[in-house]
């Protein structure tokens, strides 16, 4: 009778059922946290290269440096991460002027993996846009 009143206390099973659940629940809200940095860093670039490749189609002269300067004032309010800006083209109308935002943000599990032996850099990423420029 002792032995079957002893197999069915079971007070420890929910101890161990967290200690062996909880890690995975941080570790899921670390990657779901890097995700969510790099899809606002890749927005901000997007919204960067959309507005200067759009500036810069609309200047009749200078275009090049206009979609440049643009695209960096928007990207200066993004609070998270680095970004560089490269433009090409353009010059004259019906020339293709285009932007493009490099991002690059923090991975934060980077470290756990190498604990384990493996290695992960920063999260990276670009966005690209491309008008035509106009001219009258």
């Amino acid at each position: 009778m002792f032995a079957v009143r002893r197999m069915m206390n079971r007070r420890g099973d929910e101890f161990a059922q967290s200690a062996i659940a909880f890690p995975m629940v941080v570790l899921l809200l670390m990657a779901m946290l890097n995700l969510s940095i790099a899809g606002f860093a890749s927005v901000n670039a997007a919204n960067a290269a959309n507005h200067g490749a759009r500036v810069g189609s609309v200047y009749q002269q200078g275009s090049a440096g206009a979609a440049y300067s643009a695209a960096e004032q928007s990207i200066s309010y993004a609070p998270v991460g680095n970004y560089q800006v490269n433009v090409s083209g353009g010059g004259f109308p019906g020339a293709t002027i285009g932007v493009t935002v490099r991002w690059n943000v923090p991975n934060y599990i980077a470290p756990l993996v190498a604990f384990f032996g493996g290695s992960m850099g920063n999260l990276t990423g670009s966005a690209t846009a491309t008008f035509r420029q106009e001219g009258w």
